[in-house]
């Protein structure tokens, strides 16, 4: 018994649906860049427009601006920093894009040295990990395996130096007493955030005192930040002026 063929509607129907495949696969893939730093921008835009095998799309300093753009335009491949200085961050935004347009692949990346963010990445969805001044392998090579279909994420954490140590020489209690000091609070005020007594923050602080060298936990913090080893949570999500002065 043979079927019905299929309707006029139907018909024409699968025609546009195939013809917009057809565009699809003929065009080069359409990638957004999102960076508040113009220098790290700059530099997603060059290497997007010298691969060939990309076209780009938009350059913006927003990550909110992505998902607008997202929503109204055909874009295959997002390339975000997860640090913005004004409104929502990059993995917030991420999140929203990967809800809101499943099939848009996204690149998140970083100059920092914080790894708290990978396994939350992961966790939803979003494609790919790249640590700007940390990875082993260049952007253009995450960008083509993201493409494939593969999710890229660091083989190894960074680092860095951290006065006489290196990130690794501190415990993760201690990275969490570190994050706290970057707030500028008090032995207390950490205490009562990560549920350890006054007594136990004090000793944490001693104990990097002892393996960094530095002299004091101002010197601790300072440059904690400066170096981006640990990254607040408040300083990424965080109620952060929007253009202008006016809160997020």
């Amino acid at each position: 018994m043979t079927g019905r063929p299929p309707s006029p509607i139907i018909q024409m129907e699968i025609y546009e649906y195939s013809a917009r495949e057809v565009i699809r696969l003929q065009r080069k893939p359409s990638v957004v860049v999102v960076d508040d730093q113009y220098v790290s921008r700059s530099f997603f835009e060059i290497q997007v427009q010298m691969s060939r095998g990309y076209e780009l799309a938009a350059s913006l300093s927003g990550a909110e601006q992505a998902i607008a753009f997202c929503d109204a335009h055909p874009v295959d491949l997002v390339i975000m920093d997860v640090m913005m200085k004004y409104g929502l961050d990059g993995l917030t935004c991420a999140k929203a894009i990967h809800h809101n347009n499943p099939g848009v692949k996204i690149i998140l990346t970083t100059s920092t040295a914080e790894a708290r963010w990978i396994d939350e990445a992961r966790e939803a969805g979003i494609d790919s990990f790249w640590f700007k001044e940390y990875s082993d392998i260049p952007l253009t090579e995450v960008m083509d395996r993201t493409m494939a279909g593969e999710r890229v994420f660091p083989d190894s954490l960074p680092n860095p130096d951290f006065g006489d140590a290196v990130k690794t020489d501190m415990s993760e209690r201690e990275l969490e007493v570190l994050r706290e000091l970057t707030r500028n609070l008090t032995n207390e005020e950490i205490a009562e955030k990560l549920c350890i007594s006054p007594h136990t923050v004090k000793r944490h602080i001693e104990n990097m005192l002892i393996k960094t060298g530095y002299r004091n936990r101002i010197d601790l913090a300072v440059n904690a930040k400066a170096l981006g080893l640990v990254v607040h949570e408040d300083d990424r999500t965080g109620n952060r002026p929007r253009k202008g002065g006016e809160r997020a």
